[in-house]
């Protein structure tokens, strides 16, 4: 029934996640394809870019090849007109040493007599010859085959030239006149005036039929000056000599020296007549590529010859050019398929991750519906439960018989369980969807820890086991952080270490990190196997063998690094046990939510392997890390830290906080803890000095009795007030003995009858029925059960030793609760008729006058102002208007009304004689999200109440308004 009235919540759930679903059909995340095209563009353009450079590179090897090709050409072209220059004068020059006239490459050499006109006849008349006159002016003696008898003489002038010597195949030439010939006579002419060689024109030699050219040189006589003048070699002039030179031969024998560089094709060309050259020597075969000229110098400056070189053959591939701009391109292309292939793999990649969005999208989506879901589901839950657990506490505070009793316990105690899974799992939903935040308070970590030993000393008592809290005295007395979260880390943990420890202890220990960094803490006494790191039995809380805690935060930043805040407080609390241990292959998993160490856990222990999860979560909200050791036989120590701000010491801020037991009550009473275990005796002497008890210890039962008996031997300060003697302090059972032990002490004479003993307590995990009988026989005052805790040490003190009488409550939180509501006037606002019963009983309960309403529109009604109510506890969800709006509307009435009255247009006798108006009203609600606190805040509520509704929840929000005992209607 009461989940069919909150449906429209649930169909409004299931409505919103439509539309995010329809929102993600519609959803079309940035398209990253025209990025994709770009790069492929570009690609494109590098590859063109690519091709052209390759093709730059052959054609600029190709002009740098047929560049050094034609250089090549002009070198040895250059190189070989040098030669024949050089060979032509050398040629001379070695005739002109040597006065040899057989030269290969001189065709034939003759020598003429510079002979006047006047030395004429003597001449004849000495040689027995006359001087002959060539036939033509215009040919020369070597062109034809003179017979000389045939010639005339020459005819009478002022100089002759007669030839007196000849090489034999020019011998037809002697006694005729050199200067009878115009050519012949031009050359004697200029080369007697230059001093240099003068060249004739090309003309064919007898019998090789080559072209040659006669080169004439004067011969002067040993008066010439070194820098004669023309008039002076002329006057010197003694003869001429002259030589037909065979050029084909003279270049065939340079060419023939050059045979392995004969790859050119050469021609030599009388170029003094430019219009018309003569060509000296060359076949008619066409070589290949461009003519190279180069000048030759024969040393002749009125006639010019050229030399025209050509390679034989054309000029080969360009090899290297092709092959390395084809490298170029291939690496071009080889790289761009690379980039292509990258490119398409980063599409793909893209697609992929524009799909892992729109995926991540959705599952967020999800994820948030799904935390919607099962706040709302769990919110549905909780108010049947609500129900249930009210009905309960009302049928149990009705006149029950034991079994009635014993089954509405049992069905409460079930109740309470559905609910702490609901919040577990609310829990683990606010987790995964960001929404958990903590709160900054001021807390106490001493009474957080005490609560959590309240939580479970049955379960331990009921074990047997040790169960013990240790906090260090250097850790500040009020701290600022979320004590809620804090506690429910802590519960969890020692849930779990209570739920797997069957023998042994429990032990939970508080420090701050710079303590445990500079110096050993007392736990650390513990001695350590180096083999593999379990401690020795005789220094742990019970005698068990534990694992080595150092290893379970060994790995923390906190160790390693310094905090940057040099006011945080960093905390390290651990908590160590002696049970199962946990197997090596499931430690991996033990932070996953819902996984549990095996298969045969969850049925042998029970839980929902959650809590681990949420503990780690909270850690690291609060700054810290977390982590374990543990042995499978051995058991485990799990440890955190946490990061917190010191608070100042001011107890009335903190809504938590339960207030130690006054220690002006048992300030300077002496005490002394018989104890064998050393660790066990110092967590006593913690929690008795934290009331302000002087506290010693005493290992053996010889020390401890000698200590009574000094004691009761000194008066004031070292007067002895009580003796705690545990259990098993050297034994099982042996804490029974030791009054006995004290007993024969006394009979002994060692200690006066009349003398006062102090009380004796006994410090016991369990007890069975035989002993409890044998406590009092035995001579002890009372028994102290473990766990230790201040509150219930100061009540078994004060009931023994009849202190601080003055200082207990009359009544008890009930009694003030009840001193609070008693007579009130309380509207309760619900659509839900079992929890306005529910509600109504709770509060009736305490003496307040109940009135119900069932929509929030009669709440509008009858909180209009005048009314007679002193509060409002409204739910939140309810149908047609919910809480919120509800509230809206009422805070808005109030300020038109305090307006009228501030105004004076209204009086407040009109209102009730009340001057400012405003109603406490408290939400109540299953759903305690965070954002349903801030939006209770925001819309004007006071405070709120969760469901099921407890006693302590409802004193803590009623305290605030009813606690001065006025009528709250006004402000």
């Amino acid at each position: 029934m009461v989940v069919c009235c909150k449906g429209s919540a649930l169909s409004r759930l299931w409505k919103s996640k439509d539309q995010q679903v329809q929102q993600l059909k519609h959803y079309q995340p940035q398209n990253s394809k025209g990025g994709g095209n770009w790069r492929k563009k570009f690609l494109f353009l590098g590859i063109l870019l690519g091709v052209l450079v390759s093709i730059w590179i052959f054609l600029s090897m190709n002009a740098n090849i047929i560049a050094r090709r034609k250089e090549t050409l002009a070198n040895m072209c250059d190189e070989r007109a040098r030669m024949l220059q050089d060979q032509f004068n050398k040629t001379f020059a070695e005739y002109t040493a040597r006065t040899a006239f057989e030269r290969p490459l001189t065709n034939g050499v003759a020598y003429a007599l510079k002979v006047l006109h006047s030395q004429r006849e003597e001449f004849e008349r000495q040689h027995g010859w006359k001087i002959k006159k060539m036939e033509t002016e215009d040919q020369s003696p070597v062109q034809d085959d003179y017979t000389p008898e045939k010639l005339d003489p020459s005819p009478d002038q002022d100089e002759y030239a007669p030839v007196i010597f000849s090489q034999e195949t020019v011998s037809h030439i002697v006694s005729i006149d050199m200067m009878s010939g115009k050519e012949d006579r031009d050359n004697i002419l200029r080369a007697r005036a230059s001093g240099k060689g003068v060249l004739t024109s090309p003309f064919n030699l007898l019998k090789s039929n080559h072209l040659g050219v006669v080169l004439t040189f004067a011969v002067y006589n040993a008066d010439l000056p070194p820098n004669p003048t023309p008039e002076e070699r002329i006057e010197a002039t003694v003869g001429y000599l002259g030589a037909s030179f065979d050029v084909p031969s003279l270049v065939e024998k340079l060419l023939h020296q050059l045979a392995s560089k004969q790859t050119i094709v050469v021609n030599v060309y009388d170029t003094t007549n430019s219009s018309a050259p003569i060509k000296m020597y060359g076949l008619d075969v066409r070589g290949a590529g461009e003519i190279h000229i180069s000048n030759v110098d024969f040393g002749d400056p009125l006639r010019k010859h050229e030399m025209h070189c050509r390679f034989k053959h054309e000029p080969p591939l360009p090899w290297s050019a092709i092959t390395t701009s084809l490298g170029v391109a291939v690496i071009v292309l080889l790289v761009g398929h690379i980039f292509y292939a990258a490119l398409n793999r980063i599409e793909k990649v893209e697609d992929d991750f524009r799909e892992m969005r729109e995926l991540k999208v959705r599952a967020e989506a999800a994820d948030v519906a799904k935390s919607q879901f099962l706040a709302t589901v769990s919110h549905e839950i909780r108010t049947p439960m609500n129900g249930v657990l009210g009905m309960l506490q009302m049928l149990m505070d009705t006149e029950l018989d034991a079994t009635q009793q014993d089954f509405a316990m049992t069905a409460q105690a079930s109740g309470k369980a559905l609910i702490a899974l609901i919040n577990e799992v609310l829990d683990q939903a606010k987790i995964e969807s960001g929404r958990l935040e903590l709160e900054a308070v001021p807390f106490d970590v001493r009474d957080v820890l005490d609560n959590v030993l309240s939580l479970f000393s049955d379960k331990s008592q009921g074990k047997g086991i040790e169960l013990a809290v240790y906090v260090s005295d250097r850790v500040p007395e009020v701290l600022i952080g979320d004590p809620g979260r804090f506690r429910q880390i802590i519960t969890n943990l020692v849930g779990n270490s209570v739920k797997f420890t069957e023998e042994g202890h429990i032990f939970v220990s508080v420090h701050l990190v710079e303590e445990v960094k500079s110096s050993c803490d007392f736990s650390n006494q513990v001695i350590r196997d180096s083999e593999d790191g379990i401690g020795m039995s005789y220094n742990t809380l019970s005698g068990f063998h534990i694992v080595d805690r150092w290893k379970s935060w060994e790995n923390f930043r906190m160790f390693k690094f310094s905090t940057e805040a040099s006011d945080a407080i960093n905390l390290l609390v651990t908590v160590e046990d002696t049970g199962v241990g946990i197997p090596q292959d499931a430690q991996s998993r033990i932070f996953t939510p819902f996984m549990q160490a095996d298969s045969s856990t969850s049925r042998t222990y029970g839980g929902t392997g959650i809590g681990l999860s949420i503990s780690k979560c909270l850690v690291d909200l609060m700054g810290g890390e977390i982590g374990f050791v543990s042995k499978p036989g051995i058991g485990s120590t799990f440890s955190f830290t946490a990061v917190f701000q010191e608070g100042r010491k001011n107890l009335g801020d903190m809504r938590r906080h339960h207030p130690d037991p006054p220690v002006s009550d048992f300030q300077g009473m002496r005490g002394l803890v018989v104890d064998g275990r050393c660790m066990r005796a110092e967590i006593t002497k913690h929690h008795l000095q934290r009331l302000g008890i002087h506290v010693d210890i005493s290992l053996n039962s010889k020390s401890a009795l000698s200590g009574i008996l000094e004691a009761c031997n000194l008066s004031g300060a070292g007067h002895l007030d009580m003796v705690l003697v545990d259990k098993e302090a050297w034994g099982e059972g042996s804490g029974l003995a030791f009054p006995r032990l004290l007993a024969e002490f006394r009979q002994n004479g060692l200690m006066k009858p009349q003398e006062n003993l102090p009380k004796m307590f006994l410090l016991a995990t369990s007890l069975s029925p035989t002993e409890v009988d044998d406590l009092k026989s035995a001579g002890y005052t009372d028994t102290m059960m473990k766990p230790l805790r201040p509150s219930m040490i100061a009540a078994c003190l004060r009931k023994a030793l009849g202190v601080g009488s003055k200082r207990q409550r009359e009544k008890g939180q009930a009694m003030a609760l009840r001193s609070l509501l008693s007579g009130k006037q309380i509207l309760v606002v619900d659509d839900n008729a079992v929890n306005r019963k529910v509600a109504a009983g709770a509060l009736k309960k305490y003496g307040a006058e109940v009135t119900c309403a069932d929509s929030g529109k009669a709440a509008i009604q009858m909180l209009q102002p005048p009314h007679k109510f002193d509060a409002c506890f409204m739910d939140i969800q309810m149908p047609e208007m919910d809480g919120f709006e509800a509230t809206r509307q009422i805070r808005s009435m109030e300020t038109k009304v305090n307006e009228l009255i501030k105004s004076g247009e209204a009086s407040s006798e009109m209102y009730g004689n009340v001057a400012h108006w405003h109603i406490p009203i408290l939400a109540m609600t299953a759903d305690v999200i965070q954002a349903t606190y801030e939006e209770c805040i925001r819309c004007g509520m006071d405070d709120y109440v969760s469901k099921p509704f407890e006693e302590e929840q409802i004193y803590s929000a009623v305290a605030h308004f009813f606690e001065s005992g006025t009528v709250d209607s006004v402000s």
